[in-house]
């Protein structure tokens, strides 16, 4: 399909040694506006989230509103200066809730022989079990959520909260690192899974 820009005098610019700035060309298909995106399904973005792998992570927190835990999917690094990391957590979920009054989250990155962690923080083990920390090795940080011995692990504070739609986005400044050195426990296609090496590619 064609593609209509802004861009080709700035080429032509460039071309010529010009450098002057001009404002960043938005690429948009002719004949289609943004009302007329259509919006893809629920059940489609499902099947197509369940072929991202992803590493497993487990959030904790404590301090007023008590001790909770989750594992969550949702992690990834937004800046190294200052270092800061994001989480999406359910809103209305209990992690949410205490996350958001604690004040303080911790992020443990999960090696590949926690399995049965994930599972107990995923909620696997609830009827049987009244506290998913039950028999699992805690770090502790003064003035911070505990993480998971073994585990890579970023302890933070809270420095936002973003409401988007069922979630929320809790951005933190990390003030702990302790770095594990396993490979990591992953997450494909609802199942818990490894990392398998391969031949290592040379670069060109």
């Amino acid at each position: 399909m064609a593609q209509q820009t802004s861009t080709r005098h700035y080429v032509d610019d460039l071309a010529r040694g010009e450098t002057r700035d001009r404002p960043t060309a938005e690429v948009v298909p002719i004949g289609m506006s943004r009302q007329g995106l259509r919006q893809e399904s629920r059940h489609a973005f499902i099947e197509g989230m369940r072929h991202v792998a992803a590493s497993v992570t487990v959030v904790t927190t404590d301090g007023v509103a008590g001790r909770h835990g989750a594992t969550v999917s949702a992690f990834s690094s937004v800046s190294a200066d200052p270092p800061t990391v994001l989480v999406c957590l359910r809103s209305a979920s209990r992690i949410c809730a205490a996350v958001r009054r604690n004040s303080v989250f911790t992020v443990s990155v999960l090696p590949e022989q926690l399995c049965d962690v994930a599972q107990a923080f995923a909620g696997e083990f609830d009827t049987t079990l009244a506290d998913r920390f039950e028999g699992i090795g805690m770090e502790r940080f003064p003035g911070l959520a505990p993480g998971i011995e073994g585990a890579s692990i970023f302890a933070c504070t809270v420095a936002k909260l973003i409401e988007q739609h069922t979630h929320t986005i809790v951005i933190g400044h990390v003030l702990h690192v302790a770095t594990a050195r396993q490979p990591p426990l992953l997450y494909h296609c609802a199942a818990y899974g490894r990392v398998r090496r391969s031949e290592v590619f040379k670069r060109a």
